[in-house]
């Protein structure tokens, strides 16, 4: 499968060795991880502190980031819940979007 590795700017910031570890992780399992260099702001904050309309065209090049992947992974629960509306995309083509602490 291949999976594209999302690091928020949180664990991006306070936890830098958790994409590493995710990564090894992942690749120990026979996965290909990759971490797409055009992901950036996934928007979240913004959406949720009423600017929806700028929220935009950070979910758009969120969808363009991470679109031809199999499968999503993030380490931070919250943003998973935050990227599958993706504008213009049916639930059938996104790419599955996992969460690794506890969203199961």
């Amino acid at each position: 499968m291949r999976i594209a590795l999302f690091i928020t700017c949180l664990t991006d910031t306070l936890f830098p060795d958790t994409g590493k570890a995710i990564t090894t992780l992942l690749e120990r399992l026979g996965h290909q991880v990759a971490f797409p260099q055009a992901q950036s702001c996934c928007g979240q904050m913004h959406f949720n502190s009423g600017y929806r309309r700028e929220t935009v065209p950070m979910v758009r090049g969120f969808a363009r980031a991470f679109g031809g992947f199999d499968a999503i992974v993030t380490p931070s629960s919250r943003r998973n819940h935050a990227t599958p509306a993706w504008p213009g995309r049916s639930a059938r083509s996104r790419p599955a979007c996992m969460s690794c602490p506890g969203c199961w």
